[in-house]
């Protein structure tokens, strides 16, 4: 019934399964499996290109199943709905290295779907899902020109490890993920903590030479199960493309001499509008397409070979010359922190909102527990910061991904809980954009942490270098603009501190880049980002050594938690009673952690001592003041805490013998009382004489000891008469005879 074939292959100690021919039958699907962790990636292609469309059009969904790891979806309607921002992330990582293996003019749609069956901690989907989608395209009729494949990196003691579990990642100092080909790399995405270039060049290396037994694998799997691979035939269109250059090569030439984007793209559209309009003629075969692409190609010899011949750039700069900068604070009165970062004419404008733990967000994917985020980073591309009209929606991948990789280049940097026991919201508005505006959204999230007072450790900038490669000859550029990026060979963004990188992100167009190239492009790189930490330091330097006056001041103190309970209450009725009457937040964590927020100093430690007054524990020698609650013939309890009482036996009142407890004191008085040990049920016992009740002094030296027998034996009659604050005594003196006066007791009575 199933014709199924099978590859296994051993990497580095984990087996990985290739599977076909028996689930998904009617796709090009491949089962991929690495330890408990399976995931089902499908491939569909259309049989024809879309009329009138000039694009490639590749769809990439990576689904997560709550099933897959033993979960129940959250939420009312128990099914999964929306993808997490993980899923599309992944998504686009899947994404990023598939793409530029197809011919430049294929435009049949493909469709890839790859859905988490199965999932352990050990193995993560990701990288298995980027393996089984490359194994399904070589095996499909896609004309997929290279198998690909990844792996993920992590860098603990000195070392590099290939496909690290999740617990082997909280060790790291490095999440590196790397794609390629056989001889190249595609893709790169990572977050570091200030790691050095030569470390993050090693970790490539190391990726992609690990990339290679996957590789084998696959081609070796489409030998045995791959269909025959559609033919896509290059149009013979140099005639057309003289034809048109001769017309409008000087204009084209001239447009991108404009360094202002927008007149220079106006001119660029009025050029290809009347292009279309002379020489689209589905008689002789000039589609709109058709020329519409060559139009492109025209733009590309402009932009790229004057940089090729003359390193000289559509604005005029050097390969290495950054944009003009301009970096500014605290331009917002009510934020908690706001900076503008503006280079050239991408302008990033971010603020910075701290709250209290109440706030974390809640993150729910395949793992078994929940996990608490403390620091968000969002990223918003409105139309109109390119110039252009269009709706507003929910954010998309790009927003998503761009918002990731500034969350991962500040991320290394930010302080522990322990050190800011805050949580810290950053939104990024790109209000204008002509290149990287997700590395302007790094320098200003840098900018405006800073400005709120967020201890930074350092100041974070970002960089995003390109290529251009005509054969053996190549030119690396710092700082790219849009059409740089539009028609280069290259996007690699790094971001991070003067001393290392805590980001990385490449995107390769072609296949042909080695390790000389990027080792040249990082320090490239590195140079600009020093250069780009100058101009931010002209603004700000470091962080406010105090928080905004808009932030709510938040104190942390440690109790025990055994006493949690009593600082919450039955259903939280203590705990919102403090809040009630003091008008603070209050958060406490499972391991003691109690966190109090508010703008008003004075509530705060109102706060704090009801708290230490519910979880106060007295100890030995230590000297107390409070209320005498009740007096009973054995001796007197005191209230040295809020409810928490201690006993005074009646031969602790003095340093003679006391027949009547109220000889000395009375209920209602206020006493200083030094605490001597605690009964068998914990309670404290205490002593009244030990204390000048003056000066509060230890005068216990003066008078000799209470011997043991006696103290014990008292201890008995304590107990056996019911005396302590769970129980009544059975009996006291007042219930005899009320009506007469009391006498006192001689020594012989």
């Amino acid at each position: 019934m199933f014709n199924e074939i099978k590859k296994e292959v051993n990497w580095n100690g984990k087996i990985i399964t290739l599977e076909t021919g028996k689930i998904a039958r009617q796709a090009n699907s491949v089962m991929a499996r690495m330890g408990n962790t399976v995931v089902l990636c499908a491939v569909t292609i259309s049989p024809k290109a879309p009329e009138g469309v000039n694009f490639f059009p590749l769809t990439v969904n990576y689904i997560e199943k709550y099933y897959a790891a033993g979960k129940i979806p959250g939420g009312f309607f128990k099914r999964e709905a929306k993808p997490s921002d993980n899923a599309t992330l992944v998504s686009r990582l899947i994404d990023r290295p598939i793409r530029p293996m197809f011919p430049s003019n294929f435009h049949n749609e493909v469709n890839i779907v790859c859905t988490v069956l199965s999932y352990d901690s050990s193995n993560n989907p990701d990288i298995v899902a980027l393996v089984g989608a490359s194994a399904a395209l070589a095996i499909s009729e896609a004309p997929f020109l290279e198998a690909i494949a990844g792996a993920r990196i992590g860098y603990v003691n000195g070392e590099y490890i290939l496909n690290p579990s999740l617990a082997e990642l909280k060790n790291s100092k490095l999440d590196l993920i790397v794609a390629g080909t056989k001889s190249s790399v595609l893709m790169v995405e990572s977050e570091a903590k200030e790691l050095s270039e030569e470390i993050m060049l090693g970790a490539l290396n190391f990726g992609h030479s690990h990339c290679q037994v996957i590789i084998d694998a696959i081609n070796e799997f489409k030998s045995e199960a791959g269909k025959v691979k559609m033919a896509v035939v290059a149009e013979e269109n140099s005639a057309l493309k003289k034809s048109i250059s001769d017309v409008f090569g000087s204009r084209i030439v001239a447009a991108f001499k404009k360094q202002a984007k927008q007149e220079r793209a106006g001119d660029l559209d009025m050029i290809k509008s009347e292009i279309l309009t002379q020489f689209v003629n589905s008689e002789n075969g000039n589609s709109e397409n058709k020329v519409a692409a060559i139009f492109k190609d025209l733009e590309k010899d402009v932009v790229r070979g004057d940089i090729i011949k003359s390193n000289t750039r559509i604005d005029g700069r050097a390969p290495d010359q950054i944009r003009q900068i301009k970096a500014e604070v605290g331009i917002l009165p009510q934020v908690h922190g706001s900076a503008l970062f503006t280079r050239g004419e991408t302008q990033a404008l971010v603020i910075t909102t701290v709250g209290s733990s109440r706030d974390e967000q809640t993150i729910d994917g395949l793992e078994a527990t929940q996990t608490k985020e403390t620091f968000m980073l969002h990223y918003n591309f409105p139309p109109y910061s390119v110039g252009e009209t269009g709706r507003l929606g929910t954010p998309g991948r790009r927003e998503i991904g761009h918002g990731k990789l500034a969350w991962r280049a500040i991320n290394p940097i930010l302080p522990t809980q322990e050190q800011f026991g805050y949580v810290t919201r950053v939104v990024s508005e790109i209000t204008e954009s002509n290149g990287s505006s997700s590395m302007a959204t790094v320098c200003g999230t840098s900018l405006s942490l800073m400005d709120a007072g967020v201890p930074l450790a350092k100041p974070v900038s970002g960089i995003a270098m390109g290529l251009i490669k005509e054969g053996l000859n190549y030119v690396i550029l710092s700082d790219i603009m849009g059409d740089e990026d539009h028609l280069g060979d290259m996007d690699f963004k790094v971001a991070g501190t003067k001393d290392g990188i805590t980001a990385l992100q490449m995107d390769i167009k072609i296949n042909g880049i080695d390790f000389v190239i990027m080792e040249k492009a990082l320090h490239q790189a590195y140079n600009g980002r020093l250069h780009i930490l100058d101009k931010m330091s002209e603004a700000i330097s470091e962080a406010r050594t105090t928080l905004n006056g808009n932030i709510p001041k938040v104190e942390i103190i440690n109790i025990a938690t055994r006493k949690i309970k009593d600082v919450i209450g039955s259903r939280g009725k203590v705990i919102k009673g403090i809040c009630e009457a003091t008008g603070v937040l209050i958060d406490i964590n499972d391991d003691g952690v109690v966190k109090i927020s508010s703008n008003n100093p004075e509530a705060t430690q109102k706060a704090i001592a009801m708290i230490n007054d519910i979880v106060f524990e007295p100890e030995v020698g230590n000297i107390y003041e409070g209320p005498v609650v009740k007096v009973i013939d054995a001796g007197a309890f005191i209230n040295i805490a809020n409810g928490r009482d201690g006993f005074i036996h009646i031969s602790e009142l003095a340093e003679y013998r006391v027949d009547f407890v109220e000889d000395v004191i009375n209920e209602g008085d206020i006493v200083k009382v030094k605490v001597i040990g605690f009964d068998k049920k914990g309670r404290p016992k205490l002593s009244y004489r030990s204390v000048d009740q003056v000066t509060g002094e230890d005068v216990s030296h003066k008078f000799p000891a209470q011997s043991r027998d006696e103290s014990d034996r008292d201890d008995r009659r304590e107990d056996r008469r019911g005396v302590g604050r769970d129980r009544e005594p059975r009996r006291d003196r007042d219930d005899f005879k009320p009506e007469e006066p009391k006498k006192r007791r001689g020594f012989f009575s």
